[in-house]
């Protein structure tokens, strides 16, 4: 299992608002070949810290996707928020092989 975490720092007063933007994500890396799971983490002792953790089969699967039009489509649609506090976030990506479970 391949395991991908991508971390953000908004400001606290908007945490809400992103939170509601994954919420009613678009979905289309469910579909997507080796996908296995999806969830977004607030940070409880730091409310606008908020990491997308997605679950892979493996790294080829999640980097078949990461070079995928989908993909593209979706990165593309973040840099347009209209809020522009959110539009300006740069994510801290850290990867992981699952190696015991």
């Amino acid at each position: 299992m391949y395991v991908v975490d991508s971390t953000v720092v908004v400001p606290d007063h908007k945490a809400d608002e992103l939170i509601s933007i994954y919420q009613n994500r678009s979905r289309l890396v469910d579909g997507a070949d080796g996908f296995l799971s999806f969830q977004l983490l607030q940070n409880e002792r730091k409310p606008g810290e908020l990491t997308v953790h997605m679950e892979w089969k493996d790294k080829s699967s999640y980097l078949n996707w990461a070079r995928s039009e989908q993909f593209k489509k979706i990165h593309e649609l973040e840099k347009n928020y209209p809020d522009q506090e959110l539009q300006g976030i740069v994510p801290h990506v850290k990867k992981y092989e699952v190696v015991a479970q």
